[in-house]
C-alpha cells in the first residue's frame, strides 16, 4: 500500500470509531422515559387506548387509563400511575402471561 492510501484509511477508520462511540454516549445519555397513566390532558396523551386509537385524543383531563411518556421517577410525584388500572369487565390476566 501507498504511505496516501495508509493515511487515508487510518483516517476513515479514526472517523468511523469516533462515530460509533459517540452514537453509543448519545443513547447513554438520553432520558429514561416511562408511561404514566391518568395524568394526560385532554388532546394531550401519546397513544390510543381502548376509548381510540391514536395519540391527541383523550377526551377530558386525567383520565386512568390515558397516558403520557414522562421523565423516569416523575410519574407518581405527578399523582399518575405505572400500571394501566384495569376496565370494568377485565379479567385478570393467568398465571405466567405477563399482562
Amino acid at each position: 500500500m501507498k504511505t496516501s492510501q495508509l493515511i487515508i484509511s487510518a483516517a476513515i477508520t479514526g472517523l468511523l470509531s469516533m462515530s460509533a462511540s459517540g452514537l453509543a454516549g448519545a443513547q447513554e445519555s438520553a432520558p429514561k422515559k416511562e408511561k404514566c397513566f391518568g395524568i394526560a390532558k385532554a388532546g394531550k396523551n401519546d397513544c390510543g387506548t381502548s376509548q381510540h386509537s391514536c395519540a391527541g385524543n383523550a377526551k377530558a383531563d386525567n383520565v386512568p387509563e390515558e397516558w403520557k411518556y414522562v421523565a423516569k421517577g416523575t410519574c407518581e410525584k405527578m399523582g399518575g400511575g405505572l400500571k394501566k388500572p384495569a376496565a370494568a369487565g377485565d379479567k385478570p390476566a393467568a398465571p405466567g402471561y405477563g399482562g
